[in-house]
């Protein structure tokens, strides 16, 4: 695979709004899960929630948009300035160049729980002014993005549960590849709903402390939202040290509905997929970003992936004890995460992780560290089997 330049990237999560928020909760450890307060809620649990989403305001013209995911949107686009770079490589490039690639679990469907309360009486009909097209569906945002930017090139959703807005980078790639744009905004949104709280909560995968990536007592998730975006360019002649996507690699093992294949059969497949297309070996990776969700069945059939294909001394860490489980976000936030990592020189720690299990992570990273990281690799895996690795690189 031709590398591609990353020419900038944001990610806002319960850490904060933007990089700098997320570099110093990373070098110092912080985790930003609190008890669950989340609307209605009541459940014995952490989450991650964004502040002031609910503050942020649409645009007049596109007001029809207006849902929780859709505010955390333009939250994010409109952070570190990454609306700007968007809108230069538009004029440099053209609306019809610049395609848009989003992935989502949920989208906006706290806007259909919210419609249900306000039903008729009577007839039981939805609020007229409830639009599913606008908030739930998963095009939602996508569109939005669109329609803000005044876009005309290609777009789409990638809605595979956990691994969304890992595989949007591989979607970019292809048709950068193509020839079809010459540029992407790539990213994933996710927020918090009454369907994903008490979702998971039924199929006891929640936790009622702070998730423990990788530990010895883990005992479920920790559930959040974000939103993460990149810009993504063909890397012609990229300064020194600028963050690259070197490879992509994919898979649907479709073992289960909801739970991993017990020795992580597709996510070896990923994995490997994605050091093919970047023509590299386990050897030189200096960190890897697992998906780490913290339940029993999914670390451990990661675990045992990782350390069939690396090996026992790759540095690794989920930072999901610091973002929590973003869903649809998850695997834009965590390419920003390996994107910091590469460009700061750190390996990032994993909050809230005690007693790493030593059978499956011998090379677990508690604590951030400097570490000088030059490839990076970041795994994001679904529901379904539907898998996702993704290798970060720095140029030479």
């Amino acid at each position: 695979m031709t590398p591609i330049q990353l020419s900038a990237y944001t990610a806002t999560t319960c850490l904060g709004r933007g990089l700098a928020a997320t570099r110093t909760a990373l070098a110092s450890g912080a985790s930003g899960l609190a008890p669950c307060a989340f609307e209605t809620v009541r459940l014995d649990t952490w989450i991650g929630e964004v502040p002031g989403v609910d503050d942020q305001a649409l645009p007049a013209p596109l007001a029809e948009y207006d849902c929780r995911n859709n505010r955390l949107t333009l939250l994010g686009l409109e952070t570190d300035s990454f609306a700007d770079h968007v809108r230069e490589a538009i004029g440099r490039l053209g609306r019809d160049r610049v395609g848009i690639f989003l992935g989502t679990s949920t989208s906006g469907i706290l806007q259909t729980e919210l419609a249900y309360r306000r039903r008729d009486g009577v007839t039981g009909a939805l609020p007229p002014d409830f639009s599913y097209r606008a908030t739930h569906n998963s095009f939602s945002l996508t569109e939005f993005t669109r329609r803000y930017f005044g876009l005309e090139g290609i777009a789409m959703t990638v809605s595979t549960a956990c691994s969304s807005s890992a595989k949007v980078f591989a979607a970019a790639a292809r048709q950068l590849a193509l020839g079809t744009i010459d540029a992407a905004i790539v990213g994933g949104v996710d927020s918090l709903c009454l369907t994903t709280l008490y979702g998971f909560a039924s199929l006891q995968l929640t936790s009622s402390r702070p998730c423990r990536p990788y530990d010895l007592a883990r005992d479920g998730i920790s559930i959040a939202e974000g939103a993460a975006f990149a810009l993504l360019e063909r890397a012609t002649a990229p300064p020194a040290g600028t963050v690259l996507l070197l490879g992509t690699g994919e898979s649907s093992d479709a073992y289960h509905m909801s739970a991993p294949h017990p020795e992580g059969l597709g996510a070896r497949l990923a994995m490997e997929g994605a050091l093919r297309a970047a023509n590299l070996s386990p050897a030189d990776f200096d960190y890897i970003n697992l998906h780490g969700t913290a339940t029993p069945a999914n670390d451990a059939a990661e675990g045992k992936a990782v350390t069939a294909l690396f090996g026992a001394t790759t540095p690794c860490s989920s930072t999901k004890g610091a973002t929590g489980h973003t869903l649809g976000a998850a695997g834009a936030v965590e390419a920003v995460i390996c994107a910091l990592a590469l460009e700061d020189g750190l390996l990032p720690g994993s909050p809230g992780t005690e007693t790493v299990d030593p059978d499956l992570a011998p090379a677990y990273v508690q604590r951030t560290r400097p570490g000088a990281p030059r490839r990076a690799l970041s795994n994001s895996f679904g529901f379904g089997g539907s898998n996702c690795s993704l290798v970060f690189g720095v140029a030479p």
